[in-house]
């Protein structure tokens, strides 16, 4: 099985390698057009800032690609808000994929929302063998909304997506790659689509 993890300008590439070898997958980390669109298995992932980092994929026709891919990708963290329709942060249209919005938490509250926290209304292909209040890892400022495709809600503040899920395309806001023994469960479902 060939995986590939996207390269562009995001940091926290390489921990999701490291994750995928506990696990015993071997992943290559490229932003090869043809590797990405040969591959069975795409990741992703991405910490940053969404507009700086659109613009590069738009630079690189990375974006275009990312929306025509038939095979699974997970999106992590910032890849998944990029898969969003908007995003607030620097007033960025996004890939587009879910048609949701992703706002910034309100600002009278505590940001980033950073460490453990539960999810739970489990549901989808990547939480098999899961049970709500499962707690993962979680570094952001900005959430996505709930909506259609929302397969896990998070509250911090207020209600948000903390998993989405439509066709071949899975995202999580929270980082599986940091969140122990679940994560590790969300990543081999996701390999074993």
């Amino acid at each position: 099985m060939k995986t590939i993890i996207i390269k562009y300008n995001a940091g926290n590439i390489r921990s999701v390698g490291n994750a995928l070898e506990r696990l015993g997958y071997q992943a290559e980390i490229t932003d090869d057009k043809e590797k990405i669109k040969s591959a069975d298995k795409i990741i992703f992932p991405g910490v940053g800032e969404a507009g700086t980092t659109m613009s590069n994929l738009r630079n690189s026709g990375l974006d275009k690609l990312i929306r025509e891919l038939k095979q699974p990708l997970l999106g992590i963290c910032l890849g998944m808000q990029l898969m969003c329709k908007h995003s607030e942060e620097g007033d960025t249209d996004c890939l587009g994929i879910f048609d949701l919005k992703v706002k910034k938490f309100p600002p009278e509250n505590k940001v980033p929302h950073m460490g453990w926290n539960s999810i739970k209304d489990l549901n989808g292909k990547l939480f098999e063998g899961l049970y709500a209040g499962e707690y993962v890892y979680f570094v952001h400022s900005y959430y996505a909304e709930t909506g259609l495709n929302t397969s896990a809600v998070c509250d911090y503040i207020l209600p948000f997506s903390a998993s989405l899920e439509k066709d071949n395309f899975f995202a999580t806001q929270f980082h599986p790659e940091k969140s122990g023994d679940v994560g590790h469960r969300i990543l081999n479902n996701f390999m074993r689509l």
